[in-house]
């Protein structure tokens, strides 16, 4: 089975997103994709991926994500914060994070856990 990512970034994180996802390119390709608005967008339109887009976050994108990750939806979140830009839809981003942990989803919130996430996302497709 494909793996199902979420791709969310805030606006000073998404060169960051793009530059991630571009190091794993061919395997996202064999996933099952879906981002918020801009970065959905710049994932398309940058390295032709395709994408489910959903709203950008302050409308509603996070909850989208959500929603989709409560069903049962979504393998796995990466989250590219910005922790020192105060986000006006700040609680729909805290709800989102609750949802992986409640849901026991994994979430990286940074590069660095991105990194982990998408290898061993990888290995596991690629054992299979």
């Amino acid at each position: 089975m494909k793996a199902r990512i979420a791709l969310i970034a805030h606006d000073k994180k998404k060169d960051e997103m793009i530059a991630l996802a571009s190091q794993y390119v061919a395997f996202l390709r064999e996933c099952t994709l879906c981002a918020t608005g801009t970065t959905g967008g710049r994932l398309v339109n940058e390295l032709g991926l395709v994408v489910e887009r959903k709203h950008s976050g302050p409308f509603g994108g996070d909850l989208q994500i959500g929603a989709m990750l409560v069903e049962g939806q979504i393998d796995a979140v990466i989250f590219l914060r910005d922790p020192m830009t105060p986000q006006p839809h700040e609680p729909d981003i805290n709800a989102l994070v609750r949802a992986c942990d409640v849901h026991n989803v994994a979430c990286a919130t940074n590069t660095a856990t991105a990194h982990l996430v998408l290898s061993r996302l990888r290995e596991q497709q690629a054992a299979k």
